[in-house]
């Protein structure tokens, strides 16, 4: 069974999560998963992350296979949530404003893959990811979260960090490192 990882970004966290792309090898076995605070806007963050990295990476598409070795964006105003085996995207209510968010992605992936899942949480500006964070460590998974000293918007690994115990938090290039070794290691 592979390794589920899903990543938390919002204001300030392009850097850190392109750092994190760039490190995945191309034999990373892990999924990896992906919520940025976009909203209904826009966006070209997979082409970004497909140009800076080894995987192949794409929005995620409602009932989609998931896949060893790729990367999957939330899409624009949908929260995506994993099953086993599979990808829902839904519209539901926003959770802390925003759609996407990171708790839905983060709860399910703990409810559904338990231990194989490593939650990061990088620099963001409001409370996302913290009850995912929880969830994760509670069904037996990692929890990664960014240098508060680091991060540009400290608030989203700060919350994460107040609300679950997870490792001490690391700046992006030692995160890039520590989950590029988890995606080859387990």
């Amino acid at each position: 069974m592979s390794l589920i990882i899903v990543i938390a970004t919002s204001a300030g966290g392009l850097g850190p999560l392109m750092r994190i792309v760039e490190a995945l090898p191309s034999t990373c076995r892990a999924s990896v998963f992906i919520v940025q605070h976009i909203g209904a806007h826009r966006s070209c963050l997979p082409d970004i992350l497909a140009r800076r990295g080894n995987l192949p990476v794409a929005f995620a598409r409602h009932g989609e296979v998931i896949e060893r070795g790729h990367v999957y964006v939330a899409p624009p105003d949908h929260h995506m949530r994993l099953r086993f085996g599979a990808i829902r995207l839904d519209q539901g209510i926003k959770v802390h404003f925003v759609r996407p968010a990171a708790d839905p992605l983060f709860i399910s992936a703990a409810e559904t893959y338990g231990e194989r899942v490593v939650g990061v949480v990088l620099s963001g500006a409001n409370n996302d990811g913290a009850e995912g964070m929880r969830a994760i460590t509670a069904h037996g998974g990692l929890g990664l979260v960014q240098d508060l000293e680091e991060a540009e918007h400290p608030e989203m690994p700060s919350a994460a960090v107040r609300r679950d115990h997870p490792e001490a938090p690391l700046t992006s290039d030692r995160l890039a490192e520590r989950v590029a070794a988890l995606c080859v290691g387990r």
